[in-house]
């Protein structure tokens, strides 16, 4: 097999390694999703403590419109304060994202009064650290039309299984294709060496009917 021939197998084998780990990492967030959905019903399952939200309501723009798809992070409700964007559960148990706009401290508590950014007036009740998701990080514009349905965990993790399963194809497809070309290479320098052997043995049989001459 020539050198190009190894060159593109061990790069192909390079990146099928590399989606063989991905996929392995996909499928723990997916059973680690689960897991923490079952164990803990009233909160959100996040992946490596992010959590992502898609943005249902204009009352936080223009930092966050409606359609986007928000991330927070878990924190220690002890480091938010004043400013701070964060997603807590609200009486409906829905989650909202607005600003802490006053710490509030009473009897040892600590609440937060909170705020949409393009609400004329602050939010009826004060925010418990119990209530609280995240702190919000960032955000992807928009792409929260096209994800509605990771508002629920098994949203996440049938995409996950999706790419998997797509993942897999292409992995049996390309290694199906990998194996035909071994094949025929193989068969290629098998016929190249049979003929080599075979002008060999003409060459020695011409070799000893030229000896037998001179003698």
């Amino acid at each position: 097999m020539g050198n190009k021939e190894k060159r593109k197998i061990s790069i192909s084998y390079i990146i099928k390694t590399i989606f063989f780990i991905i996929c392995i990492i996909l499928l723990l967030i997916g059973m680690s999703i689960i897991y923490k959905a079952n164990k803990y019903p009233d909160k959100v399952p996040d992946v490596f403590g992010i959590k992502p939200f898609i943005v249902l309501s204009g009352s936080m723009e223009t930092e966050i419109y409606t359609g986007d798809l928000a991330f927070v992070k878990i924190i220690e409700p002890k480091e938010l304060k004043t400013n701070d964007i964060i997603a807590f559960r609200n009486e409906e148990n829905t989650v909202t994202t607005h600003r802490i706009i006053e710490v509030i401290k009473e009897n040892g508590q600590t609440f937060y009064k909170t705020k949409g950014d393009a609400n004329n007036t602050e939010d009826a009740s004060l925010v418990s650290t119990e209530a609280i998701e995240g702190i919000y990080i960032g955000k992807i514009s928009k792409l929260g039309n096209m994800l509605m349905f990771l508002q629920e965990p098994i949203g996440l993790v049938i995409v996950l299984l999706v790419i998997l399963v797509i993942g897999m194809i292409w992995l049996y497809a390309t290694n199906k294709s990998d194996m035909k070309k071994v094949m025929q290479e193989d068969e290629k320098y098998r016929k190249e060496f049979e003929e080599f052997k075979r002008k060999k043995q003409i060459e020695e049989q011409s070799n000893t009917q030229k000896e037998k001459v001179h003698k």
